[in-house]
C-alpha cells in the first residue's frame, strides 16, 4: 500500500473513521446477468487490488500489503436481490445505508456489487460499495470506463485478461519483505538526500535568508496539514458516532456553471458556496450564529495520465466562510481560500506525512478529523448518457465516507447533471431532513443566480 493507501486502512481502528465509499446507480431496466458478471470479472483481472486482501506487517515494520486471496470467489462479491417493498428509490437509499454502516470483512477484498431488481416502472439499480484504500475518484472513473457502454448493446470487449497471480506470504516472509522495504526507501530517501546536497548548499549560500524563509514556510504549511484541531468550528454539529443517513440533491450541471462564470468563480467555489450556504441556514434554525466552518477537501495530486488505480489525493483541511450572507461575496472569499489551499508548500510531501501519520495512534489521527465541520468532493463524472450492459443509467450518486466529519457532500456530474450524495451522521446531525431541507435552499440561491444570469441575457 502506498502510504496514503494505508491512511484510509489504519484509522478505522476508530469506527467512526471509516473510509467506506457507496455508490448508487439508478438503471432503466436490469442489466444483463452474465455480461454484468464478465465486465466485473474482466475489472478484477486489471486492477488486481479487487482480488487482494490485507495483510499487515508486525510491528508496523512496513505499510500494510495487498496479497492475493487464495479463496477469491467472484460471486461473494457480486449479488443480486430483489428490491424490498415499496421498491422506491428510498428503499434503495436504504440498502445503500446498511452498506455505508456496516464494516467489511478485512480476510476478503474491500469490495461488494448489489444488483436490486423489481423497482418501481421495472427499473434497477447498483449499490457499490468500496474501501476508499483501493482507489480514488480518478481510479474509479477508469474502473467505470471498463463496466460502462456509449450504447446499449454491449460492446465486445475481446478475450477475458488473464487473472493476476495467487500469492501466500507467511509471517518470516511478511517480515522480511517489510525490513526490506523499509531498509530499501530509507536508503532511497539517503541517496536523493545526498544527490540534493550541493545544491541545496549553493542556494543557501547565495539566499540563506531566502532559504530560511523556504524551510519556516514549510514547517508552517506541515502543521496545517496535520495538526490536530481542539474543537469543531460548529456549536451544534459535535458529536459523532457510525450512524448514517444518507440523501439526495439533483440539479443541471449549468446551473452551477452559469452562477460561477457570471463572477468569475469557478464551479467549485459555487459548489462550496452552495453547501455553506445550507449549512448556515441550519445553524440559523437552531438559534446560532455561525462565522466559519472547517472543510476536508480531497485535493487530486495527479499529474498528467496516471494509470496507476490507488490514491494520488491529500486531505486538506481550510477554514471557509458560512456567516457571509451575500451568496457572490461568500464565492469569493472561498475562492480565495481554495486558491491558497492549491498552493500550500506541503503538498508535494503529503505521503511523508501520512507515512508518520500512520506511525500515530489512532486518537492523534483523530484528533486531526473529528474536528471538521463537514467534507466536500467534487468528482467530473461522463459527460454522456452510458449504459451498463444493456441498462441505461438514469442517475449516478457517490456517498463518500464522514471520516469524522458531522456530514460528507459529493457532487458527481454525470450527462449534464449535478448528482450530489450527502451522508449525514445523524448524532452530529440529529434532524437530517432539516439539514436536506436547508442544503436544497442553499442550491436553489445558486440556481436563482444563474436565473438571474439567463435573464440578464
Amino acid at each position: 500500500m502506498a502510504p496514503s493507501d494505508a491512511f484510509s486502512w489504519y484509522m478505522e481502528r476508530d469506527p467512526t473513521l471509516r473510509s467506506t465509499v457507496v455508490a448508487v446507480v439508478w438503471l432503466d431496466r436490469a442489466p444483463e446477468r452474465e455480461v454484468l458478471v464478465g465486465r466485473i470479472d474482466r475489472l478484477s483481472r486489471v486492477m488486481p487490488s479487487l482480488r487482494q486482501h490485507v495483510v499487515e506487517p508486525p510491528f508496523r515494520l512496513a505499510a500494510p500489503r495487498w496479497t492475493g486471496d487464495p479463496g477469491f470467489d467472484l460471486s461473494w462479491h457480486v449479488r443480486r436481490i430483489a428490491a424490498p417493498v415499496p421498491g422506491t428509490r428510498d428503499t434503495v437509499l436504504e440498502l445503500a445505508r446498511w452498506a455505508a454502516t456496516e464494516p467489511f470483512d478485512r480476510s476478503r477484498p474491500l469490495w461488494q456489487v448489489t444488483v436490486v431488481e423489481g423497482l418501481k416502472g421495472g427499473a434497477a439499480a447498483l449499490v457499490l460499495k468500496f474501501h476508499h484504500s483501493l482507489s480514488d475518484g480518478t481510479g474509479g472513473m477508469r474502473a467505470l470506463a471498463i463496466l460502462t457502454d456509449l450504447q446499449r448493446e454491449p460492446a465486445d470487449l475481446g478475450e477475458m485478461p488473464p487473472a493476476p497471480p495467487g500469492e501466500t506470504l507467511d509471517s518470516l516472509a511478511l517480515v522480511t519483505e517489510a525490513v526490506t522495504t523499509t531498509v530499501r526507501n530509507y536508503a532511497r530517501v539517503a541517496w536523493r538526500g545526498t544527490g540534493a546536497a550541493i545544491p541545496a548548499l549553493i542556494h543557501t549560500a547565495c539566499d540563506p535568508v531566502g532559504q530560511a524563509r523556504g524551510a519556516v514556510a514549510m514547517a508552517r504549511s506541515v502543521y496545517r496539514t496535520a495538526a490536530p484541531s481542539g474543537s469543531t468550528l460548529s456549536p451544534v454539529m459535535r458529536e459523532r458516532a457510525t450512524a448514517r443517513r444518507l440523501a439526495t440533491i439533483e440539479l443541471p450541471v449549468d446551473d452551477l456553471k452559469k452562477a460561477a462564470k457570471s463572477v468569475g468563480m469557478t464551479v467549485n467555489d459555487a459548489y462550496l458556496a452552495a453547501v455553506t450556504g445550507g449549512l448556515r441556514r441550519y445553524h440559523e434554525r437552531h438559534g446560532q450564529a455561525v462565522e466559519s466552518l472547517r472543510v476536508v477537501m480531497p485535493i487530486s495530486l495527479r499529474n498528467g495520465p496516471d494509470l496507476d488505480w490507488g490514491n494520488k489525493i491529500t486531505l486538506l483541511r481550510l477554514i471557509v466562510p458560512a456567516g457571509e450572507r451575500n451568496v457572490v461575496a461568500r464565492m469569493r472569499l472561498i475562492d480565495r481560500v481554495t486558491r491558497a489551499a492549491r498552493s500550500e508548500p506541503s503538498l508535494p510531501v503529503t505521503g511523508a506525512i501520512a507515512g508518520a501519520l500512520n506511525l500515530l495512534p489512532v486518537g492523534y489521527v483523530g484528533g486531526i478529523l473529528k474536528h471538521a465541520d463537514f467534507l466536500a468532493s467534487n468528482v467530473s463524472g461522463m459527460p454522456v448518457p452510458v449504459y451498463v450492459t444493456g441498462s441505461k443509467v438514469t442517475g449516478f450518486f457517490v456517498f463518500g465516507p464522514t471520516v469524522g466529519s458531522a456530514l460528507n457532500t459529493t457532487l458527481f456530474s454525470y450527462a449534464g447533471r449535478c448528482h450530489i450524495g450527502i451522508n449525514i451522521d445523524t448524532a452530529a446531525v440529529p434532524d437530517p431532513d432539516l439539514m436536506l431541507a436547508c442544503l436544497r435552499e442553499g442550491f436553489a440561491e445558486i440556481t436563482a443566480m444563474a436565473e438571474d444570469t439567463a435573464a440578464a441575457a
